[in-house]
């Protein structure tokens, strides 16, 4: 029994190196494509939005594929992290001139209020199960997307001023700045993301979500995923640990909207940005690239970005070649002959490597 749990811990902490020498790697290419010339203005715009759902969809895939809970409310987490920490920004920027220390402070704004709000929307949703839970999940998206639109929160030499719908009720003197204004959102951000910045923040999500699910923690989540009444019935606290993992997916996906926020002069809240769409785009990466696989989330996220753009030059063809490809995908992955097919060819190659060595 020993023996079969340090295999299983050596072939996880195998895993564990091949995801983080991945993204090492292909930062190093991207760098050395960029400091060449090799890559176009477009790609690298596409830069940062690839790393910023990487890191949401790292967050959904803790709480769908380890929690085996449905939620189709994250855009509204990382909307939650996007409008706090670019509030706090701007009331910052004049004060705090170091532009690193600036973004550490957003990225620790957004990360803990997208957590308070996981863990305050969480006491009373995780009650629920299955399509339940995703229904709620998506109103609180609506709900905050919904609510910063009719929001006006203004700041001059006489202190703060707030209002909700009508932000002509706020008189500002001349040296006055708006923080939120409403459906405008967030005007004037500081340009604070960077595609190293995405990968630095991938690589310590990617450290913690690892160290989670392998802890003791991690496996208590996984036990009640994989049978709610035999872990209840060996006294694990069912609510705590749901909450805890729900909690820590709500910060990711928070810290997602920190990078997504300040790679933008303008923030604001529309169907567009944190919409259901988004939640579902998200949702569509966590599926693609394999429920309880993070490397699977990135290589889907990164992919399913890019691909949009490639297939531009093919006009109205483009989004029919895009979901054909998402279907055959999906099938490659998830369909029992692929897989059976995969298998096959993944023994094949152990065995070829195993002649050669000896």
């Amino acid at each position: 029994m020993a023996k079969l749990n340090l295999k299983s811990m050596k072939k996880s902490t195998k895993d564990h190196i091949i995801t983080f020498a991945m993204v090492i790697v292909v930062y190093i290419i991207v760098q050395t494509m960029i400091t060449t010339g090799n890559m176009s203005s477009l790609m690298q715009g596409l830069l940062v939005p690839m790393c910023t759902y990487s890191i949401v969809a790292i967050g959904l895939n803790l709480c769908v594929g380890y929690l085996g809970e449905l939620s189709i409310g994250h855009a509204g987490f990382m909307c939650v992290g996007a409008f706090s920490s670019a509030f706090c920004t701007k009331l910052l920027q004049d004060s705090i001139q170091n532009e690193v220390i600036l973004f550490l402070i957003a990225i620790a704004v957004g990360t803990v209020a997208a957590a308070f709000f996981g863990f305050l929307i969480g006491i009373p949703v995780l009650r629920l199960r299955g399509d339940y839970l995703a229904i709620v999940t998506l109103a609180f998206g609506e709900i905050i997307k919904n609510v910063i639109n009719v929001l006006y929160i203004a700041k001059d030499e006489n202190g703060f001023h707030f209002a909700i719908s009508d932000g002509n009720k706020i008189e500002l003197s001349e040296d006055g700045i708006w923080l939120i204004n409403g459906a405008k959102g967030i005007a004037k951000i500081p340009h604070l993301s960077s595609f190293t910045a995405g990968v630095i923040m991938i690589l310590v999500i990617l450290f913690i979500v690892y160290n989670f699910v392998n802890s003791r923690t991690g496996r208590a989540v996984m036990a009640i995923r994989d049978n709610r009444i035999a872990a209840e019935s060996v006294g694990i606290n069912i609510t705590k640990f749901k909450l805890m993992a729900f909690t820590i997916s709500a910060a990711i996906a928070g810290a997602g909207g920190v990078l997504y926020a300040h790679n933008l002069s303008t923030v604001t809240a529309t169907p567009t940005n944190f919409g259901y769409n988004m939640s579902i785009m998200i949702l569509v990466f966590v599926v693609l690239g394999g429920m309880g696989s993070f490397r699977g989330s990135i290589i889907a996220a990164v992919i399913l970005t890019l691909l949009p753009e490639v297939l531009r030059g093919l006009k109205d063809y483009r989004m029919l070649i895009y979901s054909i490809v998402l279907i055959v995908m999906m099938l490659f992955n998830w369909a029992p002959k692929c897989i059976e097919m995969r298998q096959r060819i993944a023994a094949k190659f152990k065995k070829s490597a195993k002649k050669e060595a000896a």
